[in-house]
């Protein structure tokens, strides 16, 4: 396969129905492409009779879709065709989620985070980090990846670099630190700040540490973006917590993955729009992502309590090892509610293991921990913990918690934008890393006619380029890079199911990132025309 890399000289798309990502109404129009941007948009069938022209007839041409929460960090380098992202539509994803990423990082942070997000990322032993800072991180994505990408600087990471991995209540001292590490990550490119609150370490700072931090990121421009401390037991406390933080410092706020999930929480969705729309009308300046999918996807280590969690992955399995403390965590998980499972008891039977290192527990994939207790005759809290120790942590799992009814009335909210949550790691990783963006389109817009299809595309696109300030790219114009997706808005499906994962999209025909063809009649052509989008006083734009 050849690799394209640099910008395609010319590229012709005649009568194409145009879907711009404004949410105005579609229309037909030829679309020519230059040097990685948009060159004109023009009546149809002007170009029709060029040579090599695509002849879109039928298929609709959009903005590339914006993955507001993507974990590829490290696989943009690792798997660089990315055609779970590509395959999909997407030309654009938003990194350092949860808290937790690679930069800015030193030796002792790298080691204890590398373990710590394994079941996200792969930890490879022979990867060479050859960053430490967020401008590094940048420069290396710049040599060569598939999609384009931003970058939020993760607030657990930074804490874990000046405070270590621990539960300390952060003093002046250790604040300030870490509002330096930030300021210099925001003059760097990042577009805005995470958090990672049900995560060790990030989820140890309070309220009022988490405002001082914000307040930096505000100055920039920036927003924040927090897994907040539940989804669970407390959900609405936890949003409330977010939004006052956006209202007492100014910074922007965008939820991740935003849902209420687990059974206190069924057909509460109205509840969480409406203290959203009542900041909304205050003027806060909020938005929020979800996934079109009901259960979600995190690490088997994100269910312990806390406290358990505290110094890193070598003491927390010191802790698992010891009866007594064992006996504390059991209480915490099957009797108080851990708040690491957002506040309520593991419910075992949710619980289904979707990847691990040790190829020793590979028969373990694709079942739940109740299923793997009742087949051995153990008891499902002893196989938590026995596949905790035996996999080093880096277990990933699916937890089936996720309610319908919730899932589209968040959907259709005024501030919605898609995110994938995508893990692409793991034999059975959650379809969604295949199959979010088709599934909008395809199972909740076109079947279930939740919004329109112009509706549909402006969550996907423009509204959140203009959450990431993005110069010229998000919608179809004059111009505009050419981040561009060719498709039948008949047929366009996810194919990815949970018993087989890894599977492109239906119906998408052809897709550009910045004007070179990724996905060229439907085949990968291997281009690694992506860009680091930094943050910039003019917007989040590439390097020229």
């Amino acid at each position: 396969m050849t690799r394209e890399t640099a910008p395609a000289g010319r590229t012709v798309i005649s009568n194409a129905s145009v879907v711009d990502g404004s949410g105005a109404p579609r229309f037909a129009a030829d679309v020519v492409l230059e040097n990685g941007k948009i060159a004109s948009i023009s009546a149809p069938g002007t170009h029709a009779g060029e040579a090599g022209a695509i002849d879109a007839t039928g298929l609709v041409l959009s903005p590339g879709f914006i993955d507001m929460h993507a974990h590829s960090d490290l696989q943009l380098f690792l798997h660089p065709d990315h055609l779970a992202k590509l395959s999909q539509g997407v030309t654009t994803e938003l990194l350092g989620q949860d808290g937790l990423s690679y930069a800015p990082i030193d030796d002792v942070t790298l080691a204890g985070v590398r373990q710590k997000i394994a079941g996200w990322n792969e930890n490879p032993a022979d990867f060479d980090f050859n960053w430490r800072t967020v401008r590094e991180y940048l420069d290396r994505l710049d040599t060569g990846i598939a999609t384009n990408a931003a970058y939020l600087v993760p607030q657990g990471t930074v804490r874990a670099m000046v405070m270590g991995f621990g539960d300390d209540a952060a003093d002046d001292t250790a604040i300030a630190a870490q509002q330096a590490a930030i300021r210099q990550a925001m003059e760097e490119g990042a577009v805005g700040m995470s958090s990672g609150l049900t995560y060790t370490p990030g989820m140890y700072a309070t309220t009022e540490e988490l405002a001082q931090l914000c307040s930096i990121v505000g100055e920039f421009g920036g927003f924040y973006a927090p897994h907040h401390r539940s989804y669970g037991k407390g959900a609405l406390e936890a949003y409330d917590e977010m939004i006052e933080l956006s209202r007492l410092t100014g910074c922007a706020l965008h939820l991740s993955h935003a849902t209420m999930n687990f059974a206190p929480n069924k057909g509460r969705a109205p509840e969480l729009l409406g203290l959203i729309d009542r900041a909304l009308d205050e003027g806060v300046d909020i938005t929020l992502d979800t996934y079109p999918y009901l259960p979600g996807a995190t690490t088997l280590s994100a269910i312990l309590p806390s406290w358990a969690s505290a110094g890193g992955s070598i003491d927390t399995m010191a802790r698992l090892r010891d009866p007594h403390t064992l006996a504390q965590i059991r209480e915490n998980v099957e009797i108080y509610g851990s708040d690491g499972c957002h506040g309520v008891i593991a419910e075992w039977e949710t619980l289904e293991i979707s990847g691990v290192q040790n190829p020793e527990l590979d028969g373990f994939v694709g079942q739940t921990v109740a299923e793997i207790a009742e087949a051995s005759g153990t008891d499902p809290f002893d196989v938590f913990v026995d596949i905790l120790l035996r996999d080093e942590m880096g277990t990933g799992i699916l937890q089936h918690v996720g309610h319908e009814e919730n899932v589209q009335a968040i959907m259709v909210h005024r501030t919605h934008c898609g995110g994938s949550d995508g893990i692409l790691v793991g034999a059975k990783p959650h379809p969604r890393a295949w199959g979010t963006f088709p599934r909008f389109l395809g199972h909740y817009g076109r079947t279930l006619g939740l919004l329109t299809l112009e509706e549909m595309i402006h969550h996907l696109t423009g509204r959140p380029a203009a959450r990431l300030k993005l110069h010229e790219r998000g919608l179809v114009r004059t111009g505009y890079a050419a981040d561009l997706v060719l498709f039948d808005p008949d047929t366009i499906a996810d194919t990815a199911t949970f018993q087989n994962p890894r599977q492109s999209a239906a119906g998408i025909h052809y897709v550009f990132v910045n004007g070179t063809a990724a996905i060229r009649a439907g085949a990968p052509t291997g281009a690694l025309a992506g860009r680091a989008l930094r943050r910039t006083p003019e917007g989040t734009r590439s390097t020229p």
